[in-house]
């Protein structure tokens, strides 16, 4: 799939906590100041071509849902930064957070905790 801008993005989180609807019912779910229709039309057009959308036409009317899962999305983003920003390390990733003081040591202890339950 392709990567997605950053407008594309904001949208498709958007339409994930959604779930499904139509062009209006994303629009009110944005921030003021909201952009006109025809910008998230033409962003709603990409997402689809892009194969992140889905839609079911009434009359002249789309309802629009996610073609894939939430959590599919972020993994396939996640490991796009971890190979692109961290030389594809986990660890690397993790421990920029710790240098730049991101994540705390109780963070730490509990991400541990984690994985030792997996």
């Amino acid at each position: 799939m392709e990567k997605l801008t950053h407008q594309e993005e904001e949208l498709m989180l958007i339409i994930f906590q959604q779930g499904k609807g139509f062009i209006k019912d994303f629009i009110e779910k944005m921030p003021e100041p909201r952009p006109p229709y025809t910008t998230v039309a033409s962003i709603v057009k990409n997402l689809k071509r892009k194969g992140y959308l889905t839609s079911i036409a009434y009359g002249n009317t789309y309802e629009y849902s996610p073609a894939i899962e939430e959590s599919e999305y972020k993994s396939k983003y996640l490991s796009g930064v971890v190979r692109n920003y961290f030389e594809n390390s986990y660890k690397e990733m993790v421990s920029f957070f710790v240098e730049k003081q991101k994540i705390s040591a109780d963070e730490l202890k509990e991400i541990i905790q984690l994985i030792e339950k997996k």
